[in-house]
């Protein structure tokens, strides 16, 4: 099977992982050209990337896409850039031209709505959000309170709060912001009308880093009115989720059948359990998660093609760690989730291990009780970024679990995410913060190299500890190459190393 993949980004959770793991399962994967493709919050070449679509199409099977890289030049730079609706909605129309040369090409397309960001980032949202950042997200969430309440009861009270947080942004900074918003927003709906034409065979509308109340919420209200009004569901997902909706449409694509899932929570709340950057609880999430990938969850672990056990955090994620009020609580027993874990592989079950106690990271203390475990019999582990980046990761991973054709790449992948999530994201990029000293979150500027030589430094004895411990007797060998920042930011790692 042949699949293009046009990502959100060039990150190597949003391009390396997906490419990597349709290798596994034997396909051919292409990719556009490196001019194509945005790097950080530089647009891609739209008019190359069309170029690149006509004629890499001949002979596709499937072609998985990210809207704003196909219309407005990345995620990222869908944020920031000032391009017309007219010229996004004439790029988003050649998916029809695609189409209609191609009938056959399965397409798989997934749009994300703009984030109101927790962070004051200006790189990666406006210039302006580094310093305007706090009054924009007062202002999200007293426009969705108030929008909630005009329908039946008017409120006078979140009036006044909506008046005074339009008063406290610069008039031009909110237009030009609520502007790029509804222009994106325009784009997504569109996007439903060509899935209801039958042009999008699966789309993916998702919120990134989002809350309970904001525009975010605003936005998916809309599309979920208009997905009811065209009577979609059955072909779209609307959910919480961005950087991993491309390993969720993979998932798609390899298993073309619905596949059962048994789900585990570490604690007796964990379906309750509440995550930073997403609208609903754990329990929830998993559900849309699941439905996004065409997986269903069943009541037993013999009734599923594999276990998907999830950490959550005792009441809620929290940030930094540990966290003893509402992550690390007596709302869960982990030794006995281990355990657990412990008895499906030692039952031969298939288990790919999720963990969400934290945001950003493995939890320590969860992962230092794994190393009694077997760990490279695990068909997925993740850890990443955000409760929806986790599960979506680990979701895809337990799929792929069954179909793996190159076990050496299977093998790397899965020891990549060990590294990345559970080494570098929940342990070394906070040391190699601490060894840097006073650097901008956002840019490293002059001190990248630096950074990476210590990177390297950090990492490469805790990695090789890993590999001795749990994969050395899997007879592949560890080749390893010195870790990068691809990103002049400490937030997201590159970990080339090979196995053979």
């Amino acid at each position: 099977m042949k699949l293009l993949l046009v990502p959100p980004d060039t990150r190597p959770p949003t391009l390396d992982f997906p490419v990597a793991l349709a290798q596994a399962v034997g396909l051919e994967v292409q990719v556009p050209p490196a001019e194509a493709l945005p790097h950080i919050n530089r647009p891609g070449d739209v008019a190359a990337l069309a170029a690149w679509l006509a004629d890499a199409a001949a002979g596709a099977d499937a072609l998985i896409v990210s809207l704003e890289t196909l219309c407005l030049g990345g995620m990222i730079p869908a944020r920031r850039v000032d391009n017309l609706l007219g010229a996004a909605l004439e790029r988003l129309e050649g998916l029809s031209h695609l189409k209609t040369r191609y009938p056959k090409l399965n397409i798989l397309a997934h749009g994300t709505v703009v984030r109101v960001a927790h962070g004051d980032d200006p790189v990666e949202e406006k210039p302006y959000y580094g310093r305007h950042g706090p009054a924009l997200r007062a202002y999200s969430e007293a426009f969705d309170r108030y929008d909630r309440t005009t329908r039946h009861d008017p409120n006078a009270e979140l009036g006044a709060r909506l008046a005074a947080a339009t008063e406290a942004v610069p008039p031009d900074v909110l237009g030009d912001w609520l502007k790029t918003r509804a222009r994106n927003h325009a784009l997504h709906l569109r996007a439903l009308e060509l899935t209801h034409a039958g042009i999008i065979t699966h789309l993916c509308l998702t919120l990134d880093d989002t809350r309970p109340y904001g525009l975010a919420a605003v936005d998916r209200r809309a599309l979920e009115a208009r997905t009811d009004a065209l009577t979609l569901w059955p072909k779209v997902d609307i959910y919480p989720g961005a950087d991993e909706v491309p390993l969720t449409l993979l998932a798609r694509v390899i298993a073309p059948e619905p596949t059962p899932v048994f789900i585990r929570y570490s604690g007796a709340l964990g379906a309750a359990a509440a995550t930073k950057y997403e609208d609903r609880p754990a329990g929830e999430l998993v559900k849309a998660q699941l439905r996004a990938a065409r997986l269903y969850a069943v009541e037993t672990p013999d009734d599923a093609a594999f276990v998907l056990a999830v950490n959550t955090p005792g009441r809620a994620q929290r940030e930094p760690a540990p966290d003893f009020e509402s992550v690390d609580t007596a709302d869960r027993h982990l030794p006995e989730f281990v355990d657990f874990i412990g008895r499906m592989l030692d039952a031969g079950k298939s288990v790919s291990v999720a963990d969400i106690a934290y945001p950003n990271g493995a939890e320590a203390r969860f992962f230092a009780m794994l190393q009694t475990l077997p760990l490279a019999q695990l068909i997925g582990y993740s850890a990443w970024n955000t409760a929806g980046n986790t599960l979506g990761s680990a979701v895809a991973l337990g799929v792929a679990g069954a179909l793996v054709q190159d076990a050496a790449r299977w093998t790397e992948l899965r020891f990549n995410r060990l590294v990345d999530d559970a080494l570098y994201q929940g342990e070394v990029r906070a040391e190699l913060s601490r060894a840097l000293g006073q650097v901008s979150p956002f840019y490293l500027g002059a001190r990248h190299a630096e950074a990476e030589r210590l990177l390297g430094e950090l990492l490469q004895p805790k990695a090789r500890a890993l590999w001795d411990a749990h994969f050395a007797g899997t007879g592949y060998t560890l080749e390893w190459r010195p870790p990068t920042l691809p990103w002049p930011r400490l937030f997201t790692g590159r970990f080339p190393f090979t196995v053979t």
